[in-house]
């Protein structure tokens, strides 16, 4: 009778076999399989699962806010403030729309009121700056008032410069106010309420959205779960209006430029991705778009401070000077929002609100503010250079005239 001898293997291969298995066995492997759609289409049983109803609100809101400013100037007529301030809180009926009107949406509210930054205090918020904020742009109403009483805007008096529709209201110090808040509200409103607050975890993963997000836990009686919900209402912030405004009408003049030309999709395609992400329960794709959101949205906010500083310098000696105004003080609208940014890993914007609050000072730091024209030119270059170099883009990439 034969026996086969066994086979015995060297302790060494066993131990390599043992390993291996081992390592397979205590691998966690998640594949996710879903695709990015088109458009910002989302379903649910056949119903759209997407509202950013609210965000659209407000970006109304401040259109009609900006159309109304507009009128009375190209027609010489008087600028309510407590209209304006009422527009501001949606209080009195002020709208045209009786939807805005009956709504319980406002723009006051919502500036400089992200979780991160004025809740959480990160960032270097806090209440007290909070309360600034709103209180300048209201301040900005009263300078429009001041500006529309019949004077000609002149070095140190507020007033009217230009006619028709090239017409504009300019306070004494040479700033036109409603470009300072509706530039100011682009970051201190709606970027800080997409980068600091509806993208935060702390706001998408608070107390079990991360779960029921996971079991599809619906919000109430709603098509969505909360952390889509939330998703859904930084996208509305950017893109939530027919057209481009605000925001999304400068991602697009932002993405004309040569050197900026695939913005407008890096950020489309991360705002679908991540919500497609966020279907899929795949947590970390979801987290690597909003670090590209945050990043693309802060360009948009830099290029167009950098874009106004030397668009406004470039007319500064044709027209005493008030032709660049206009410009200049859309730029200082803009670097008032870089406050709002959100560098990625960070939770901190890409410059702190005493750098911006710097930055202002010296453009305003003249005699008369920029009527103090033979010294505004080396301010404005050395602040475009320092904006620029922060972002990693040369002044005369951003130069572009769109």
């Amino acid at each position: 009778m034969n026996f086969r001898k066994p086979i015995l293997l060297p302790l060494f291969f066993l131990f390599l076999i043992v390993l291996s298995c081992s390592d397979d066995d205590s691998a966690v492997k998640e594949d996710y399989y879903y695709t990015t759609p088109e458009t910002y289409t989302f379903q649910r049983d056949a119903a759209s699962s997407v509202d950013f109803s609210g965000q659209s609100a407000r970006i109304l809101m401040l259109d009609e806010m900006s159309s109304y400013v507009k009128n009375q100037t190209t027609n010489s007529l008087i600028v309510d403030d407590s209209k304006l301030v009422s527009m501001y809180a949606n209080t009195n009926n002020q709208f045209s729309s009786e939807v805005l009107n009956v709504s319980d949406r406002q723009l006051k509210n919502k500036t400089a009121a992200s979780q991160d930054y004025f809740t959480l205090f990160n960032g270097g918020g806090s209440v007290t700056e909070q309360v600034a904020v709103r209180s300048f742009f209201e301040t900005q109403f009263l300078d429009l008032n001041i500006a529309s009483l019949g004077a000609n805007a002149s070095n140190g008096m507020a007033g009217k410069y230009g006619i028709g529709v090239a017409a504009r209201y300019f306070s004494a110090n040479g700033l036109e106010p409603v470009q300072v808040f509706l530039k100011g509200t682009i970051g201190a409103t709606f970027l800080d309420q997409v980068v600091n607050n509806y993208l935060s975890l702390n706001k998408l993963d608070e107390n079990d959205n991360r779960i029921n997000n996971t079991n599809k836990v619906l919000d109430g009686g709603n098509n969505y779960t909360k952390m889509e919900h939330y998703w859904d209402e930084a996208f509305g912030y950017v893109f939530g209006a027919t057209g481009d405004k605000f925001l999304s009408e400068y991602i697009t003049k932002v993405n004309a430029d040569v050197d900026f030309n695939t913005i407008k999709n890096d950020i489309s395609l991360a705002f679908r991705k991540g919500r497609a992400a966020i279907v899929a329960n795949d947590y970390a794709t979801r987290d690597a778009q909003i670090n590209i959101i945050k990043e693309k949205l802060a360009l948009v906010v830099a290029v167009r401070s950098v874009y106004y500083l030397q668009v406004g310098k470039s007319k500064l000696l044709t027209d005493n000077g008030a032709a660049a105004f206009h410009d200049l003080s859309e730029g200082y609208g803009f670097i008032m929002s870089l406050r709002y940014t959100n560098k990625p890993n960070t939770n901190n914007p890409y410059f702190s609100k005493s750098e911006v609050d710097a930055m202002l000072a010296s453009l305003l730091s003249g005699t008369n503010g920029f009527w103090d024209i033979d010294t505004l030119s080396p301010k404005l270059d050395a602040i475009a250079t320092q904006i620029a170099s922060r972002f990693g883009f040369t002044v005369a990439q951003a130069a572009i005239v769109n």
